[in-house]
């Protein structure tokens, strides 16, 4: 017979199991807090801006022994002479007697001089707008007293700031984070050619319509692309967060300002059926593209396993041969870029790294102590295949560096304006963006693209292409 049980030791053993209970979901919450806690860039996607005190110093790299300034054997960064053509003025110094004898020298050089010495300077002259003042005379008839007054024409009263400050104001609003009252004093200042902050405002809205077409062209362009970067950053518009989503390849960008992190943003920008592949992090969203059609950035993985490190507990060999294995890609890939390996002596390399990564992961998966890491395990080897794309497709690299370094414009220009207050502003911000960034990787100039696209929007001609034919 089993010893009764009094009902005191019942209420005791249920009260004991509720305490336990107790203890173990706030050391779980604890140990959740302690880990947001720690969260910093070296682990995170958090910036180095928002680093909480006693972070870690992102990027701490060993004290280099090399001097500073350019190395033996890095090309030098010689001033480029500007040609002929930019020259508006030539000052000569011609030598009158022989440095040596003292003899009188030929004024004009001949086919044996050598070629001059030369050095250019560059000033820039007093900036001041060009102001046209448009009269409407009046005339009174003689005869019979009538006084007649020639209309301005339409399309001269349709525009009082010029395509070319247009231009430039906006460009400096897009391209340079400069705020409208910047601007408003910039025209006054720089330029002798007070406008209205209103009119500022304004300005920008005949930009951006002048712009939709080449906006709408970017879209297509990198809808289509073979292989395209993507990533989105928060933005604000009437003090509201939506998102701005971006995609790009190596010659074109395109920005889409969107209410949602979602699906939805995503199809908005690069359409229902994700064509090519796609170089992103790991968020959600970007699974509705086939593993084998994608790459994950290996910077995000670096970090998560750093994470893994820095909150301890029994995973903590997931995190340290994680960052390990990150470091030896990392290595291979930059020997690659630099020509010291080939192609397939980078797939060579890269071959036991794969199947050490698939140990890690499935090891990863197992542990029963760290559900966490269990799960961050389980997801990693879900989306296995996309971590090696870039072994064997050509164009395609192992970090979405390329397309967050495009965005930190935006964020800048976030973080100085909080926003947007009006959609029509949000598709100012898009389409600016689109051309400024697209123009820069083009390594063409974008004011002059600007400005043609408002000519050909006053004139109603078709707006120029921004992609280059073929």
């Amino acid at each position: 017979m089993g010893i009764p049980v009094c009902s005191g030791c019942r209420t005791r053993d249920a009260r004991i199991a509720e305490l336990e209970g107790q203890l173990a979901e706030l050391q779980r919450r604890v140990a959740e807090l302690e880990a947001r806690l720690g969260t910093n860039s070296t682990n995170s996607s958090v910036p180095p801006s928002a680093n909480p005190l006693g972070a870690p110093k992102p990027g701490t790299k060993k004290k280099s022994k090399r001097k500073p300034g350019g190395q033996p054997g890095h090309p030098p960064r010689l001033k480029q002479w500007l040609p002929p053509e930019r020259v508006h003025q030539t000052v000569t110094f011609v030598p009158t007697q022989c440095a040596h004898c003292q003899a009188p020298l030929p004024p004009e050089p001949s086919p044996a001089d050598p070629a001059p010495t030369r050095f250019q300077t560059i000033e820039l002259p007093p900036v001041v707008a060009i102001v046209t003042e448009y009269q409407g005379q009046a005339r009174t008839c003689p005869c019979c007293g009538e006084v007649t007054r020639p209309p301005i024409p339409r399309d001269i009263l349709a525009h009082s700031v010029g395509p070319r400050l247009t231009a430039t104001l906006s460009y400096l609003t897009g391209c340079h984070g400069v705020s409208k009252r910047g601007v408003e004093e910039m025209a006054a200042v720089v330029f002798d050619a007070p406008v209205a902050l209103g009119t500022v405002a304004n300005l920008e809205q005949e930009v951006s319509a002048a712009l939709a077409a080449p906006h709408q062209e970017a879209v297509a362009a990198v809808q289509t692309a073979a292989v395209k970067h993507a990533d989105e950053t928060s933005w604000k518009r009437r003090g509201q967060l939506c998102w701005l989503w971006a995609a790009a390849t190596t010659t074109v960008a395109a920005f889409l300002i969107h209410a949602k992190r979602s699906a939805a943003g995503l199809t908005a920008l690069l359409g229902a059926e994700i064509q090519g592949i796609l170089c992103s992090d790991r968020w959600g969203v970007y699974d509705r593209v086939p593993a084998a059609r994608r790459q994950l950035c290996w910077a995000h993985l670096k970090r998560d396993f750093q994470k893994i490190v820095d909150s301890g507990g029994p995973s903590v060999f997931v995190g340290r041969r994680g960052r390990l294995l990150v470091k030896k890609v990392f290595a291979a890939w930059h020997a690659f870029q630099e020509g010291q390996v080939t192609r397939a002596q980078l797939k060579e390399q890269m071959a036991p790294l794969k199947n050490r990564m698939q140990r890690l992961l499935l090891e990863g998966a197992l542990l029963g102590e760290d559900p966490k890491v269990a799960t961050f395990c389980e997801n990693l080897l879900a989306l296995e295949p996309a971590l090696w794309t870039f072994v064997e497709v050509e164009g395609v690299e192992p970090t979405n560096n390329f397309l967050e370094r495009l965005l930190r414009r935006a964020v800048l220009w976030r973080k100085r304006s909080f926003g947007s207050w009006s959609d029509a502003g949000c598709r100012f911000v898009e389409r600016i963006l689109t051309v400024v960034q697209t123009r820069r990787l083009q390594d063409k100039n974008v004011l002059d693209y600007v400005h043609e696209a408002l000519v050909a929007h006053r004139s109603g001609q078709p707006c120029p292409k921004l992609l280059p034919e073929g």
